[in-house]
C-alpha cells in the first residue's frame, strides 16, 4: 500500500504560480512512477504530467506544457508539480497518483494503482 497526501493547492489569480506537494508513505517511493492529474467540474479527469521512477523522463499534457514542471525528491518520498502562468482554465482538483506497474511515465489512469485525495486548485480571471 502506498498513500498519497497532496498540499500546495489555493486561490491564485491568473498569471500566478503555484506549487503543488505529493508525499507519499508506504512502500518504496522509489519503485513508482507518478503522476498528476486534474479533475475540473464536468470534465473527465486528465493527466497534466508523468515522471518515471526515477525522474530522468517526464511526460506533458499539451495545454500544459513549458508552464509546468513535474519532479521528484525520492529521498523525501515527494513528488511536486511546479505550475507557472497559471490561467482560469487550469482550475480543477488536483491529485497525485502512483504506479507500481510502469517504467516509463503514463498519462493513462488505468497504469496508476494509488491515488490521493486531492486539492483544489482555483484561479480567478
Amino acid at each position: 500500500q502506498v498513500q498519497l497526501v497532496e498540499s500546495g493547492g489555493g486561490l491564485v489569480q491568473a498569471g500566478d504560480s503555484l506549487r503543488l506537494s505529493c508525499a507519499a508513505s508506504g512502500r518504496t517511493f522509489s519503485n513508482y512512477a507518478m503522476g498528476w492529474f486534474r479533475q475540473a467540474p464536468g470534465k473527465e479527469r486528465e493527466c497534466v504530467a508523468s515522471i518515471n521512477w526515477s525522474g530522468s523522463s517526464t511526460v506533458y499534457a499539451d495545454s500544459v506544457k513549458g508552464r509546468f514542471t513535474i519532479s521528484r525528491d525520492n529521498a523525501k518520498n515527494t513528488v511536486y508539480l511546479q505550475m507557472h502562468s497559471l490561467k482560469p482554465e487550469d482550475t480543477a482538483v488536483y491529485y497525485c497518483a502512483a504506479s507500481s506497474g510502469i517504467a516509463s511515465p503514463r498519462t493513462a489512469s488505468g497504469y496508476y494503482n494509488y491515488w490521493g485525495q486531492g486539492t483544489q486548485v482555483t484561479v480567478s480571471s
